[in-house]
């Protein structure tokens, strides 16, 4: 582990899901006190998330390096170490590192009965951006 993680890269995340690679340590899992799982994602330069929804809503800490989010039908924001994204239910988005760096951020996710993400298509490389 290089000194400067928070937590551990943990488990490549599969492909039908992400473009490049992509990794996941779990760190708080949906019980009965907590209605949400979290997660630290790691994304290596030029990773990201296919377009998906959460019924409930997402949040994420972005703790190290640097990315893109997206909502569908909006512009793709750059987002840095120290970024809060607070993603609202059933909007279609994407998230992901830059080209040119890895992103480390924590996802806190909302369940809706046991649905937490509705994964949809991977951003294709017209669509996610080469700088801005």
């Amino acid at each position: 582990m290089n000194t400067t993680e928070i937590f551990p890269k943990g488990q490549p995340l599969p492909n039908e899901w992400f473009v490049g690679n992509a990794f996941l340590t779990l760190l708080v899992s949906k019980d009965k006190n907590n209605d949400f799982s979290a997660g630290s994602v790691t994304f290596e330069p030029g990773a990201r998330t296919n377009w998906h929804t959460h019924p409930k809503g997402q949040v994420l800490l972005v703790i190290e390096g640097n990315g893109f989010y997206q909502e569908k039908g909006k512009p793709v924001q750059a987002i840095k170490k120290g970024d809060v994204v607070n993603i609202p239910e059933d909007v279609e988005h994407w998230h992901g590192a830059n080209s040119i760096s890895s992103m480390v951020h924590v996802a806190i996710t909302n369940y809706k009965d046991d649905v937490q993400v509705t994964w949809l298509a991977p951003v294709t490389e017209e669509e996610y951006p080469k700088e801005l």
